[in-house]
């Protein structure tokens, strides 16, 4: 290692110094890596993005091991966000963390202040109730529009949905959500008739939202059901190729009707093993 950077190998020994460790590494990178250089916020996003998707399937898998590095590399992102906007002399990355310090200070009156909240509901509803009054949002539908565009579209819709909710736009109860699944898909066949390619992606998008809605009333994640589903389809569509080579042949070289048969085979063997 050149003498000159001995000092960032050096283990540290607690949070503070192994954040300011990392800090000084970002800023060397800047200076001396032809890529980090190149890098600014924009050409960083998927970068974000990629990063916590990866928190999240090491929680799934219950990997701790995995769960620690990939959390390293979503504190890369932030600090490297971070040092950028230290050069543009927007802000630092002590700026963000004293921020978000005040914020969690404020929003927990019933931790740090003398207000007494004694369920998980009204801790909720005070949330967000001071969220609305720090982002001074003047109505409703501009709650709506502060859900970020780039959250996963299940995800986005079923925050849009809870929050109009909120202030009385719903339905009772989980029937006439159903119903209005079974209105978009009617709808959704009539403009597969027509054929024009805009209407037939509105269609599928209200039918998709309608879905969204029915799982926020079974209080059932859609994008946890979606994945589910995905998974499954996975392990039978694996069957199938089992079974085909098992008989010497190819997936391609069988006909729908063969392969609809092993599918059938695959969701018995699941209901039995269940």
């Amino acid at each position: 290692m050149k003498e000159q950077y001995k000092r960032i190998a050096v283990t540290a020994e607690n949070s503070a110094d192994a954040i300011s460790r990392l800090a000084e590494i970002i800023k060397i990178l800047r200076k001396e890596c032809p890529w980090d250089r190149e890098q600014n916020h924009e050409s960083l996003r998927t970068c974000l993005l990629e990063e916590s998707y990866e928190v999240v399937d090491a929680i799934n898998r219950n990997d701790p091991e995995n769960l620690r590095e990939e959390l390293g590399d979503v504190l890369l992102q932030v600090v490297f966000h971070a040092s950028l906007a230290e050069e543009e002399k927007q802000f630092d990355l002590c700026d963000v963390i004293n921020e978000e310090c005040e914020k969690m200070i404020r929003r927990h009156p019933h931790v740090f202040l003398e207000e007494n909240l004694k369920t998980i509901d009204k801790v909720l509803e005070k949330w967000e109730n001071i969220k609305v009054k720090e982002s001074g949002q003047p109505d409703n539908t501009s709650r709506l529009e502060k859900v970020p565009r780039a959250l996963p579209a299940l995800i986005r819709a079923e925050k849009v949905q809870k929050k109009a909710a909120d202030v009385g736009f719903d339905w009772d109860e989980v029937t006439p959500a159903l119903d209005k699944v079974e209105e978009e898909m009617s709808e959704l066949r009539e403009a597969l008739q027509s054929g024009d390619g805009h209407d037939r992606m509105e269609e599928l998008g209200d039918l998709l939202f309608s879905v969204v809605n029915v799982a926020r009333f079974l209080k059932v994640d859609p994008e946890e059901a979606l994945t589910f589903t995905t998974d499954k389809f996975i392990r039978r569509f694996a069957y199938i190729e089992k079974e085909a080579m098992a008989c010497g042949r190819r997936m391609e070289d069988m006909s729908l009707s063969e392969m609809d048969s092993l599918w059938n085979q695959a969701k018995l063997r699941a209901c039995e093993e269940a």
